[in-house]
């Protein structure tokens, strides 16, 4: 469909429309039409470990995803069957997603991070058939395949050692067919796609079921979000093993008319090294939690040449107001927030044709009816604090909403209800509809009658140079009830002091309001987090209790 052009948010609203094709499949109906039509355009631009840059086009993304959707069907995978993927930032995790789609096979991107542990509950959770791995990974998935019946089909990338009991995924495309027809019972429209273990702070991780729809779904992001035009390079920092990568990485972006851009970078963040690749790959739009940029930002960035840099986005957490100020001041670009879950698409954006407010996540996304709800379940006025809800309707499906939690009916039962999808996030909305997260309705922090979240202090600490990552959570306070806790990271080379200490606490009061500065503070080497990189604020308070004890 062709991009609108909107002069204002109501406008895009009034026009904009989503046309969801019957039993609609990524891969036949993008990936094979743009491959027919344009079978030259650039898919995909990825910068390995080894530094060399390597361009594939549509054309042979079709073929490839072709011969492996084959090779997998000789191998009895077929529609319904569910496939794990530990594939890093790898060119063969783009190749599988899309053969999974054309098998109608369900696609289980998976962090690389994973234990065997995590491997076994995760095959006997889903019941998963099948493995493509990295060959650095391969030792601990053959030890959890071990210990898990359903998964016998075992398929290695790279040039390590082939385990015994494998196929290289090489050996098996070699000899398979470039070509896929599309089968008769072809899966598509409501079918699974994929499935994301969520990354829960407490308790197992749940199974996230997206439809195919899903995929459609994100033509917002890239086409409106992003604001790709045709010809557009675009890097979004995230890995292959968790939601964020799909969002950036390939459905919206292609559908954009845009090139995905792939830094396959090993071990320990490196921001210098992020901003050369950006700069010699001639990326032009770029999204990255804030975090990233908090890095990015203490770099000397006249040394890189972002002169074909026009556009960034951020979401994943708060974006607090010094690092958009210092991004825009040094490279002379806005960042615009976005938020959803794995368990969405994008609901609420900052689009291009909206002026940012910094520390705002933006205004609900056409086709999600967004309210803010209150403990007693009334709506909420502007200025009220509020749970983020998903108005549904049976007859007219929101597109990129999941279908359930796999296994656990009670779960989806519990958010889907009374005619909301629940959010579980909390958030206020301002006179002129633009909304302000404040964080997970658990993570509030209830101190002497006020109601704090996290991220308002979070983001006021962060702005102080001395501090690289922070997290907030509430301790028991005899007179407070609560008091507001600070784990603080601190920049190399800081100490962290009984006069940093006051410092910070000093700064808090500066830049937000005085009631909500941390009492408490403790300094850390590094955050718990998920392995989506997400705070686990609830391991924080949990050990907390159990040092006061």
């Amino acid at each position: 469909m062709d991009k609108l052009t909107p002069k204002s948010y109501k406008e895009f609203c009034a026009s904009f429309a989503l046309r969801v094709p019957e039993k609609f499949n990524f891969a036949y109906d993008v990936l094979d039409d743009i491959a027919a039509k344009a079978p030259t355009r650039k898919a995909i631009i990825h910068v390995g470990p080894d530094g060399v840059r390597r361009e594939y086009d549509f054309r042979w993304l079709a073929q490839a995803s072709a011969r492996l959707a084959d090779a997998l069907a000789q191998r009895g995978v077929g529609k319904g069957d569910r496939v794990m993927l530990l594939l890093y930032r790898r060119i063969e995790f783009w190749v599988s997603m899309m053969a999974l789609h054309r098998l109608g096979a369900v696609a289980i991107p998976s962090p690389h991070l994973l234990t065997e542990k995590d491997i076994v509950y995760r095959a006997k959770a889903a019941s998963i058939t099948t493995c493509i791995c990295e060959d650095s990974v391969a030792e601990v998935v053959q030890a959890a395949a071990a210990k898990s019946p359903s998964m016998t089909t075992l398929v290695q990338c790279g040039p390590g050692q082939l385990l015994p009991g494998w196929e290289h995924y090489d050996h098996i495309c070699a000899t398979a067919a470039d070509t896929f027809p599309r089968p008769a019972d072809a899966a598509g429209g409501e079918d699974a796609l994929l499935i994301f273990f969520s990354s829960g702070t407490t308790g197992n991780p749940k199974m996230v079921e997206h439809r195919h729809t899903y995929a459609l779904g994100h033509y917002v992001t890239g086409t409106y979000w992003h604001n790709l035009e045709p010809g557009d390079v675009h890097l979004t920092v995230a890995d292959t093993g968790w939601g964020k990568a799909v969002w950036g990485k390939m459905y919206g972006q292609w559908m954009a008319g845009a090139t995905v851009f792939v830094y396959d970078f090993r071990g320990r963040f490196d921001p210098a090294a992020l901003l050369d690749v950006m700069a010699r790959g001639g990326v032009t739009s770029f999204c990255a939690p804030p975090t990233v940029y908090r890095f990015l930002i203490r770099q000397d960035l006249e040394r890189y040449d972002l002169s074909k840099l026009r556009y960034c986005t951020t979401a994943g957490e708060l974006l607090n107001t010094s690092v958009f100020e210092d991004w825009k001041t040094q490279t002379g670009l806005e960042i615009r927030e976005g938020y959803g879950q794995t368990e969405t698409t994008l609901q609420i954006a900052t689009f291009s044709f909206m002026t940012p407010k910094p520390g705002s996540i933006g205004k609900p996304v056409p086709g999600w009816d967004i309210v803010l709800k209150g403990v007693d379940g009334a709506l909420c006025s502007p200025g009220e604090e509020g749970e983020i809800c998903v108005r549904l309707d049976p007859d007219n499906p929101v597109v990129g909403l999941f279908n359930e939690y796999v296994n656990e009916p009670d779960k989806t039962a519990a958010v889907k209800c009374d005619g909301y999808y629940h959010t579980g996030d909390k958030a206020w909305m301002d006179e002129d509809g633009y909304f302000w997260f404040l964080g997970r309705v658990d993570d509030l922090i209830k101190s002497s009658g006020y109601r704090i979240g996290p991220f308002e202090v979070e983001s006021a600490l962060v702005s102080h140079p001395a501090v690289v990552e922070a997290a907030v959570t509430g301790v028991p306070d005899p007179v407070r009830g609560q008091a507001v806790k600070a784990t603080i990271v601190l920049a190399n080379d800081t100490e962290g002091t009984q006069e940093l200490v006051r410092e910070l606490q000093q700064h808090v009061k500066r830049v937000t309001a005085p009631y909500k500065y941390p009492r408490v503070i403790e300094f850390v080497d590094e955050l718990p987090k998920t392995i989506s990189g997400k705070i686990k604020r609830a391991e924080i308070r949990q050990r907390d209790m159990e040092c006061s004890c």
